[in-house]
């Protein structure tokens, strides 16, 4: 919110504020017939006024407004002004302090609140160039090692063999590629003022488009899929989401030792699509559950022989992404065995016309 309106809003609610003080105050008179009431109401008004808006001006602005309503409506001599009695004069010093002392109070509470917020974001960002810096060496590795081997053998390799090493690096290229715009594309998401840009897609569509990407890495890996017949359409940035589907497939991929069984299922509850991918493998640690989404999780057992550990964004991005279309992302493991990995989105909802 920029300072202009912020100030317009401040200022709205303290004359909203001050107006419902002033006409309460009218009915607790007519009601009780007493006006002891009367410097509570407003000492309670200027307090909310303090603690709903920014810095000490409105507080004081409405302690003082406070102090010439009650003299002037409330304090004999009637509809006139007079600050030289002790009484008003205290009242009016009273209310002075309600107003900066809370003003003090909610000013380093909002503080506190900020540097939080930036400590959370720096260290989200950390664990972003962590994930990235190892997610990323591992095809750059395999393009220099596959363009070195052309370049130093070219004569010697046959032409099989020269096509082989070039797809590799075609592929690696490609994943480097689709990595970068995605990154890009969070980055996007992390500044405060950019949102995504959510269009109509068709969840079959979004189903197969995600099938094929996953099966040119993995054609021999079988996915028992389960989505419903009916036609769904769900606002999303159709990319990242498919770049969240094809991590949470290759997650299960790499993590879940002993997998038999892939499942990749959506439903629908309510106005929601629930996406769902289930294994049956080994499941997931306890003490790790409330920390797949975190970023804090360390990367055991990086492999040394030249493959890649994951080839998605990392967990903790991908419930970024989902949070930032307005969706939730879970993790559980599963009674029979195994783990399930989902998160849900919007759907689309049709004006009815009569």
């Amino acid at each position: 919110m920029t300072k202009y309106k912020q100030s317009i809003h401040d200022g709205l609610l303290t004359m909203f504020i001050l107006v419902i003080s002033y006409f309460l105050n009218f009915i607790m008179q007519f009601v009780f017939e007493t006006n002891t009431l009367v410097p509570t109401i407003f000492v309670l008004g200027v307090f909310f006024v303090s603690l709903k808006t920014e810095g000490y001006f409105w507080g004081v602005l409405a302690s003082l407004a406070s102090v010439m309503l009650v003299n002037f409506t409330f304090t004999a001599p009637y509809y006139s002004i007079d600050l030289i009695t002790p009484v008003n004069m205290l009242a009016a010093v009273v209310m002075l302090v309600v107003a900066v002392m809370t003003s003090t109070l909610t000013t380093k509470v909002k503080l506190q609140e900020k540097i939080k917020a930036e400590s959370e974001k720096e260290r989200m960002r950390g664990n972003l160039l962590r994930a990235v810096s190892h997610d990323l060496r591992t095809p750059l590795t395999s393009i220099y090692g596959s363009s070195s081997a052309i370049i130093e053998n070219y004569d010697s390799l046959s032409k099989e063999q020269q096509i082989k090493l070039l797809s590799e690096i075609h592929e690696d290229s490609q994943w480097l590629i689709r990595m970068v715009e995605n990154l890009l594309s969070v980055t996007r998401i992390d500044d405060s003022v950019a949102q995504v840009t959510k269009t109509s897609t068709v969840l079959e569509e979004l189903i197969d488009a995600v099938l094929v990407k996953f099966h040119k890495h993995y054609p021999n890996q079988e996915i028992q899929v389960d989505i419903p017949e009916d036609f769904i359409s769900i606002p999303m940035d159709a990319m990242l989401i498919e770049q969240v589907l094809i991590n949470i497939l290759e997650n299960a991929i790499i993590h879940a030792k002993g997998m038999t069984e892939l499942k990749f299922s959506v439903r629908v509850e309510e106005n929601y699509a629930i996406f769902e991918v289930a294994d049956n493998g080994c499941g997931i640690p306890e003490e790790r559950v409330t920390k797949l989404f975190t970023g804090y999780l360390e990367r055991d057992n990086t492999p040394t022989d030249g493959t890649r550990n994951n080839m998605g964004i990392g967990l903790s991005v991908c419930s970024t992404i989902i949070k930032a279309h307005g969706g939730e992302v879970f993790a559980r493991n599963r009674e029979e065995g195994g783990a399930v990995f989902g998160f849900s989105l919007a759907m689309e909802v049709e004006d009815e016309q009569q």
